[in-house]
């Protein structure tokens, strides 16, 4: 079997078992499970001999014309490179992990024959983007993740949460892919072709005629699609959805879409420096802001969810320094030891048996109950946190270098600006990772919440895919000296001046948030029903009615209230009511977007209601009106016809008399 027919079966599996999970969910339940993870390993060990047959050498391609168009051809095109191999592999390995997972995480839930063949419909969609070699092809997967993402994220929609949260993720995206459309037929027109190769090979000639205007409407679709500020909003409350969705989002779809463009059509938006500085503003203040924010949180989602935007930061970062490798080297690598941190988070909630507890500061030393989400965790963390050897490292490492290889003037991929701004937040955002993790793992394993119930041992399906996750998450680092061949020969070893300044910042980062801690001493208390307790932000009415209202806080006697003596709390100082709510840049958008909507959208019901509505009413009234008069006079007595009809030809009479006697 051809490489190019093995490459059109990867997408096309996942594809067909959504298909036949949505025919066969309610007649065949027996088959759900199996169309589940079959066609998604399947599509995972064809990708794998696709990558190795591609080798990273010259490109796959292959293309027909879908439909003569008159002017711009749309061709069903794959241009298979070495980044697009390896990102496929990723995406396989994500999906058939989510999937397998998803037996046990959701085995008892009535909706499972639905959200299986969404998540194999996502995996196709996303798999469609990685090996398109045409942009209308890109844009339909581009497309079809979106749709699934909203039906996803709102799995569960009997809580409000889910529901406005799953519109939220639609509308924000739509909001940058409006302009991502927009600058993709401008591409397309000054190109004269939506294939990817020519595109590329009209910007090497110099055929772009609007390079910055084309590059910052891109910039507006990649921004809502991987969640970057200022269109990164979308995302943490998008953790409303089953966490297993969450994993596949953040690890290798939807999320990683809009970096794998970017880093695919980077020509296009090096070819405008403004572009370039734009980018490495928009993923400073990313890396920074959701560093901070993720400081602050409380739910372990929303943490990790900050913490994608954060690493997403640091992909769009690098393609800011004009280096696609160090960006999807560090996609791949994100990719694996995310995966694992949500799984494994979805193994702590599964553990206490509800969402509610995935506050952190209610858990309380969970290492004894779930040992595999603790080893297991504990090596994502360090990968997240770019301890060596662990995999964050070595990618976090190459996009460090990168930076600073612009900064110095090294290399003249993109403007020194650029480097520097890249360079200087990448650093501070070192820091505030490896706070953040450090606080995660200190709360999470060794906090002094509440003791939840028992729900006992976790699935096995569970727990195996964790450890599966665990092997990439620390080794795959290590193979940065094999990628080259893939990454356009760019060499990925790690440099020793951001070596040493990115974990030593890292390292100074996890320990001042220990010491923190430690000071802290006591990370939660627990109080009797009706105490009086002080809370640092409300009085203590509101802490006893907030813990009796959620009522999985409440155990016997005794109500939980979050404790003051948080290291993040400690750590940000003021700073931390802000960054816990992101910054109200969602009520900012409120004022700005939000409200206007709605009173725009109330003075048009006003007007079509009180005016257009009275003069449809009103043209309606008269014909109404004549209609009642010649009802009143259908009498159905036949006399009383006679006699009108006597009158009338009397009338007639005289009148006829009148005219010819004046004449």
């Amino acid at each position: 079997m051809t490489t190019t027919t093995l490459a059109v079966l990867v997408p096309l599996l996942p594809f067909l078992a959504a298909a036949a999970g949505l025919l066969l969910g309610r007649t065949a339940p027996g088959f759900v499970r199996p169309l589940a993870v079959l066609p998604t390993l399947t599509a995972f060990a064809l990708a794998v001999v696709v990558a190795v047959r591609q080798g990273g050498g010259q490109a796959v391609d292959a293309a027909t014309e879908l439909t003569p168009t008159g002017s711009v051809p749309i061709e069903l095109a794959l241009h298979i490179d070495g980044f697009a191999a390896l990102v496929a592999v990723l995406v396989g390995l994500v999906a058939s992990c989510v999937q397998i997972y998803s037996t046990g995480y959701l085995r008892d839930d009535p909706r499972y024959p639905s959200y299986s063949a969404l998540v194999s419909l996502f995996t196709s969609a996303m798999l469609l983007v990685v090996y398109s070699g045409d942009l209308m092809l890109l844009l339909v997967g581009w497309e079809i993740m979106g749709i699934c993402s909203y039906f996803l994220v709102g799995h569960y929609w009997e809580t409000s949460e889910a529901r406005a949260a799953s519109i939220k993720a639609f509308l924000v995206t739509k909001l940058g892919d409006v302009p991502f459309l927009i600058g993709l037929f401008a591409l397309a027109t000054d190109a004269g072709s939506f294939r990817i190769t020519k595109v590329l090979g009209a910007v090497a000639n110099g055929g772009l005629d609007h390079p910055t205007l084309i590059a910052l409407l891109l910039l507006a679709g990649v921004a809502g699609k991987s969640a970057q500020f200022p269109l990164h909003t979308w995302l943490p409350d998008a953790m409303a959805g089953p966490t297993p969705v969450s994993a596949l989002i953040h690890a290798a779809t939807m999320v990683a879409a809009g970096v794998y463009f970017t880093a695919r059509l980077l020509p296009v938006f090096a070819a405008s420096s403004a572009a370039l500085v734009v980018l490495a503003v928009m993923a400073a203040v990313t890396m920074v802001g959701s560093g901070l924010a993720a400081l602050a949180q409380d739910d372990i989602k929303r943490v990790l969810a900050y913490s994608t935007i954060g690493q997403l930061g640091y992909m769009t970062g690098a393609l800011a320094v004009g280096d696609r490798g160090a960006a999807v080297f560090h996609l791949l690598s994100h990719g694996v030891f995310k995966a694992l941190l949500f799984l494994a988070a979805g193994v702590i909630i599964h553990a206490v048996g509800t969402n509610s507890l995935a506050a952190m500061s209610r858990m309380k030393d969970l290492r004894a109950r779930i040992p595999d989400a603790y080893w297991t965790m504990t090596v994502a963390l360090l990968a997240l946190a770019a301890v060596p050897p662990f995999a964050g490292f070595f990618s976090k490492e190459s996009v460090l270098g990168a930076a600073e290889h612009v900064a110095t003037g090294h290399t003249e991929h993109a403007p020194g600006t650029a480097g520097w701004i890249v360079l200087v937040a990448a650093l501070l955002t070192a820091v505030l990772t490896a706070a953040y993790a450090t606080r995660l793992w200190l709360l999470a394993f060794r906090g002094r919440g509440v003791e939840a119930p028992d729900h006992g041992r976790q699935p096995v399906v569970m727990t195996a895919v964790l450890w599966v996750l665990a092997v990439p998450s620390l080794a795959f680092g290590l193979a940065y000296g094999l990628l080259p061949d893939w990454f356009d020969g760019r060499d990925l070893a790690p440099t020793l001046t951001t070596s040493v300044l990115g974990t030593g910042l890292a390292l100074t980062g996890g320990l001042i948030t220990y010491g923190a801690w430690r000071h802290t001493s006591a990370l939660a208390v627990r109080v009797p029903l009706g105490a009086v307790v002080a809370h640092p932000e409300g009085d203590a009415a509101h802490v006893e009615a907030e813990a009796i209202a959620m009522h999985e806080s409440v155990y016997g006697d005794v109500a939980y209230a979050p404790d003051p003596a948080d290291p993040g709390r400690l750590l940000l100082g003021p700073l931390h009511r802000h960054a816990a709510v992101g910054f109200h840049l969602d009520a900012v958008y409120a004022t700005l977007f939000v409200r206007p909507v709605q009173a725009a959208a109330s003075l048009v019901r006003f007007l079509d209601r009180e005016v257009v509505d009275t003069y449809v009413s009103g043209a309606s009234a008269v014909p109404r009106l004549l209609g009642a008069a010649v009802r009143r006079a259908q009498t159905g007595n036949v006399q009383t016809y006679v006699s009108a009809l006597l009158a009338g030809t009397v009338v007639l009479a005289v009148a006829a008399l009148l005219v010819a006697t004046g004449a």
